[in-house]
């Protein structure tokens, strides 16, 4: 509420100062050429205020704005019509041309009943058009702002549904794999469980923050590779590669469902695993492949494509017209090819 009132006092202090600021350029104007300033100026110029805020704040908001242009066509008209007619029957003043004034009584007749003076009326109109338009380009800056701030809470509520989904999504195969473990009695369970661990403290400490290091990242993807290699027969069909500058920020947890597709997949029914992972950094361009092998045992069916339709709207949403994303699937064989642009 304290926001509210001190943007609408801000609103009503601007607004006084610049008719201040215009007043006074007037009646300066109306003295250096009179030597005075008579009771005309103060009448019109209050009139014409009053008119300029009954439009500003009546007839705009009730009629413009809620698309009745017929109507407040008519009620503007007849307004501005009136208050001519008042100006000139009923409080006197001359809307007509004086050349007294100008220097030509001795030289030309008295006008004053001739045609209308058309500076009283110009300046009605104008003072009405200034309303108009001030108005609705407050009221397109404000509908622009609410819709830039709704933009963005759906950004964010998107983002945050789209996480919510992908740690349980990497949680479930991790467990699985560990379990994979266990069930062999394996001597590696311990370690994948600490690895495991090193990967839930990332994902629950650090990669809330929006953006995050991506030599942090990478580190991350290594902990999780190396969870996936205790599960393994033979890893030496596995292959890594990562080389560039890692001075940059990335948005958390974005690479991770390329990888674990990768592992989830790339093993053939045979056990032969055939993974290839390289990651670049090339002025100012992350550069992510993914290769991997895809049997039919292991086809890729719609129920397990959460994480990669997950990191498409992610993608979409967090970096628009800044990365490339290409997905070859085949019968034999699965390839992914992004590139984003990164900041520092």
């Amino acid at each position: 509420m304290s926001t509210i009132l001190k943007k609408s006092n801000t609103s009503i202090i601007v607004h006084i100062l610049l008719w201040v600021f215009f007043l006074a350029i007037i009646a300066t104007q109306s003295y250096a050429r009179f030597s005075t300033i008579n009771n005309e100026f103060y009448i019109l110029n209050f009139i014409f205020i009053a008119v300029f805020y009954f439009n500003y704040l009546v007839l705009i908001p009730k009629f413009l704005l809620n698309k009745k242009i017929i109507l407040y066509v008519i009620i503007s008209l007849g307004l501005i019509i009136s208050v001519i007619f008042i100006l000139e029957n009923f409080l006197k003043l001359p809307l007509k041309p004086t050349f007294e004034d100008q220097g030509f009584k001795n030289n030309l007749p008295n006008h004053r009943e001739g045609g209308m003076n058309l500076r009283p009326p110009i300046l009605l109109l104008l003072f009405f058009a200034l309303s108009t338009c001030i108005k609705l380009v407050a009221e397109w800056y404000k509908s622009e702002k609410e819709r830039t701030i709704v933009a963005s809470q759906k950004v964010t509520s998107e983002l945050s549904f789209l996480k919510a989904q992908l740690n349980p999504h990497f949680l479930f195969n991790t467990l699985n794999s560990i379990y994979s473990l266990a069930n062999k009695k394996s001597d590696d369970t311990t370690v994948a469980i600490v690895t495991l661990s090193e990967l839930m403290r990332y994902m629950i400490y650090e990669a809330n923050e929006e953006f995050i290091s991506l030599e942090k990242e990478i580190d991350y993807i290594k902990n999780y590779i190396s969870l996936q290699l205790l599960r393994l027969k033979d890893s030496s069909g596995v292959r890594i590669n990562v080389h560039g500058n890692l001075n940059y920020k990335i948005e958390p947890l974005l690479l991770i469902s390329f990888i674990e597709n990768a592992f989830k997949y790339g093993t053939d029914y045979k056990g032969k695993t055939d993974i290839t992972i390289k990651i670049s950094i090339i002025n100012d361009e992350l550069q992510l492949e993914v290769y991997n092998l895809s049997s039919l045992q292991n086809a890729i069916n719609k129920d397990s494509g959460i994480g990669l339709e997950n990191i498409k709207n992610r993608l979409n949403l967090l970096y628009p017209n800044a990365h490339t994303l290409e997905i070859n699937n085949t019968k034999k064989s699965f390839q992914v090819n992004l590139k984003i642009n990164l900041k520092k």
